[in-house]
């Protein structure tokens, strides 16, 4: 981690944790070392969270995130659309912090602090939406579902242990549903329980397997999931296997594309990074090496 002359320490306040003060004291200290100015704030809502990103970036070298998905994906759709963006750093402090584990930043914040510190800044993928931006992925029908269904009080007891809950319980629920996606290469239509559009390996703290996913290929990775049977699962597990043919699944498609328009016979709820956005239809368009993200010193 390169020396930094201003930086923005931001941390949500409203986030339920018992321990942050805990937390504070495994990170700032070493932090402080490296910066020779850093601002320290405390959020209580979304919006002060985007609002303070909004006033800081123009101010700051290095942009400082302790908290889970929601809060870094409210602060990503702050920063994404300004002209000067700061680098970000992810400290690992939600439930799931999926894209952390795409940029294989340790669960455990006090290594996390020594990997942002050693850790080099790289250039990652950004998706735009109609409405708004994701760095993780963007979902409709079973995840979204999925997300809706977790417990709150499940999640505070049980942690990544509601996602596994809550995905058994919708499995059992999941309906499906018509789909037409438009790409400049092909168009893609029937039935499906799940799409996904992917930018980062991890949702619910599981590793997809999919070993093409590249968080800065410039490409979405899109994977249709047509029935919740023991097929498609089958068939999901085997795309780790280099010798498998793809164009023999039955039960699920996947391919890349730069951008993409999909439409559904009902409207869809859309889940942007484990948050609940809109409705489809949509409009998704990757933005290529739009953000400055530091990664873990032990990726390659």
């Amino acid at each position: 981690m390169p020396e930094y002359d201003s930086a923005l320490f931001l941390y949500n306040g409203n986030a339920g944790s018992e321990d942050i003060e805990e937390k504070l004291t495994q990170t700032l200290p070493i932090l402080s070392q490296h910066v020779k100015k850093m601002t320290v704030i405390q959020t209580e809502t979304i919006e002060e969270a985007q609002e303070t990103c909004v006033v800081f970036s123009p101010k700051i070298d290095l942009l400082i995130i302790l908290g889970g998905d929601g809060t870094v994906h409210a602060c990503i759709n702050a920063i994404a659309p300004l002209k000067n963006r700061p680098v970000i750093g992810i400290l690992p402090a939600g439930t799931a912090n999926d894209f952390s584990r795409t940029l294989q930043i340790s669960q455990n914040l006090h290594e996390a602090v020594q990997a942002i510190v050693k850790g080099d800044v790289v250039h990652v993928d950004i998706s735009k939406t109609d409405n708004r931006y994701f760095l993780n992925f963007w979902g409709i029908g079973l995840v979204a579902e999925t997300s809706q269904n977790i417990d709150g009080e499940q999640k505070k007891n049980w942690g990544v242990l509601s996602y596994f809950i809550s995905t058994i319980r919708t499995v059992n629920q999941a309906e499906a549903f018509q789909y037409e996606i438009i790409t400049d290469e092909d168009e893609y239509s029937g039935d499906a329980i799940l799409i996904i559009v992917l930018n980062g390996k991890f949702i619910g703290t599981r590793e997809l397997p999919i070993p093409s996913i590249q968080a800065n290929d410039g490409k979405l990775d899109v994977l249709i999931i047509k029935n919740s049977t023991l097929t498609s699962f089958i068939e999901l597990l085997s795309m780790n296997n280099p010798n498998t043919d793809e164009e023999q699944f039955t039960e699920l498609e996947y391919f890349q594309t730069k951008e993409l328009k999909i439409s559904t016979s009902i409207d869809k709820e859309i889940d942007m990074d484990g948050e609940i956005a809109g409705t489809t239809p949509d409009k998704i368009t990757v933005l290529p090496g739009h953000l400055r993200m530091i990664k873990g010193s032990e990726v390659p």
